[in-house]
């Protein structure tokens, strides 16, 4: 820890203002040169908090930093979450306004919704299997409350807001984990009808079962206990894709379904 409890706050501050407004802050690590990922993971709770304070309703969690590679790229030696809230899941089909996005990419991954609660310093994988009670095909847009200036944001500054999530499409095909091999879903990502990148659940640290079972036990070290209802995103099984204005975007997961939305253009 390199903070004081009142930088903390300063910085959880200016990033719900950010997010608030659209008006993108400097990365938090540049603002408090230093700061942790214990800091980070501390300011991202000051943010919860204030959310909840003000109504916003937590609804799961995510998982980021899946695969090694995308590790390897960032420095991290271990994945990383953030929480998800009730303004952050919109419907299939939506035109996402051009003005709500800052440097805005797309993933797709594996929803887990839960009925009963899950966390503990054990939890393995089959905690999480008897925890979930069906999965859904999602597409993730990472997004960030930093300015485009900003190129050099770190691990922690990704920590501090929310692992990176901007916001959250699920399919409309609810599956039981009984159902199928979760490792073998496939999904492939359109971009205006071209195929951009494909692949399968297995590239998230070799089951997302497993990703599902760290989020148990790293929240476990800030007490918190995932709930039942709580959506948990596990982490992307392909390469994150630039999305612009006018874009049409499509993921494919065959027996499980399709999502799509479109992101609008700029307001003249």
């Amino acid at each position: 820890m390199q903070l004081t409890d009142e930088q903390r706050r300063e910085a959880a501050a200016a990033l719900l203002h950010a997010e608030n407004t659209r008006e993108w802050i400097d990365p938090i690590t540049d603002t408090y040169p230093g700061a942790d990922n214990d800091d980070a993971y501390a300011i991202g709770q000051y943010v919860t908090d204030a959310k909840v304070a003000a109504g916003r309703v937590v609804k799961g969690y995510k998982v980021g930093l899946t695969s090694k590679a995308m590790r390897s790229t960032s420095g991290a030696t271990e994945p990383d979450y953030g929480t998800l809230f009730d303004n952050w899941f919109l419907d299939e089909g939506s035109i996402v306004p051009a003005s709500i996005l800052n440097v805005p990419l797309v993933e797709i991954e594996i929803v887990f919704v839960l009925k009963s609660d899950l966390g503990g310093p054990g939890t393995n994988a089959i905690d999480v299997m008897r925890a979930t009670d069906f999965i859904l095909p999602a597409i993730e847009v990472v997004d960030r409350r930093y300015n485009r200036r900003s190129t050099q944001a770190g691990v922690a500054d990704s920590i501090a807001d929310a692992a990176s999530c901007g916001f959250i499409i699920v399919g409309g095909r609810p599956t039981k984990l009984t159902d199928v091999d979760i490792r073998h879903i496939g999904g492939a990502l359109y971009l205006n009808g071209d195929i951009e990148e494909s692949g399968t659940a297995a590239a998230v640290m070799g089951n997302p079962l497993n990703s599902v079972a760290w989020l148990a036990r790293k929240l476990h070290e800030f007490g918190v206990t995932m709930s039942a209802g709580h959506a948990i995103l596990s982490g992307s099984f392909i390469r994150a894709r630039t999305i612009r204005p006018g874009d049409a975007i499509v993921a494919d997961f065959g027996p499980l379904g399709q999502i799509s939305f479109g992101v609008g253009l700029p307001e003249e």
